[in-house]
């Protein structure tokens, strides 16, 4: 059954939103942009209604993902994942994936990039590590790789060690390797890479310790 357009309001609290009035009463409400199209007195049929609610649920889902977006980067799957708890229809989740992608919003490529740069700067982690982690975030193998080209397990392990090996400096060296290699283990780096960083941070370590026992008229400690 057709219906006519009798009143288009702008909300009081969301003026970027119209409510539509059909026949006299309150029947829904479209993002501005689509209720433009709109003009009181127009006929709707049950159709047509039906394709603006579609628009509408398509837009509010779309703000939904760039707010998901806004704190930080994230996968097409993540973004994908996020929409379908929302409980939409999958043309719905589709049109808003092609949207983002469209836009520039979502790229795997950049990513990944910026997942392992993210890492090596905070938080370095061996290349299994960050592969798995890039496949929990539906990353493709072949971009996982291109991601993790360049990564130097030694210096990344290196990285990873330092601030952890100075809250292990009291210790004594038996202590240090197994609590050192342990963190480093957790990491994902492996054992041929773990062993040898964690005796150049224990030397470090002791050359750092004997220069300023020495520099203030103290004897080095020999260990």
């Amino acid at each position: 059954m057709a219906a006519t357009i009798t009143a288009l309001r702008f909300q009081q609290r969301n003026r970027e939103r119209v409510n539509v009035y059909l026949d006299g009463a309150f029947a829904f409400g479209l993002p501005a942009v689509i209720a433009a199209s709109l003009r009181i007195g127009q006929s709707l049929g049950e159709d047509e209604i039906a394709s603006l609610q579609d628009q509408d649920a398509a837009q509010r889902a779309y703000e939904r993902a760039l707010r998901f977006l806004a704190s930080r980067p994230r996968s097409t799957a993540e973004v994908r994942r996020n929409l379908e708890q929302q409980a939409l229809p999958d043309p719905t989740v589709n049109a808003v994936i092609q949207r983002l992608l469209a836009a520039g919003y979502l790229d795997d490529e950049a990513f990944a990039r910026f997942w392992v740069s993210n890492r090596e700067q905070f938080r370095p982690r061996a290349p299994l590590a960050l592969r798995q982690e890039l496949r929990q975030k539906g990353i493709a193998d072949s971009i996982i790789n291109r991601a993790l080209h360049e990564i130097d397990s030694e210096n990344s392990a290196y990285r990873a060690g330092q601030a952890q090996a100075r809250r292990y400096e009291t210790l004594d060296q038996r202590t240090f390797r197994q609590k050192l290699g342990g963190h480093l283990l957790r990491r994902g780096f492996p054992h041929a890479v773990v062993w040898p960083v964690v005796d150049q941070l224990w030397r470090e370590l002791r050359e750092g310790t004997e220069h300023g026992e020495e520099e203030n008229g103290w004897p080095g400690s020999s260990y």
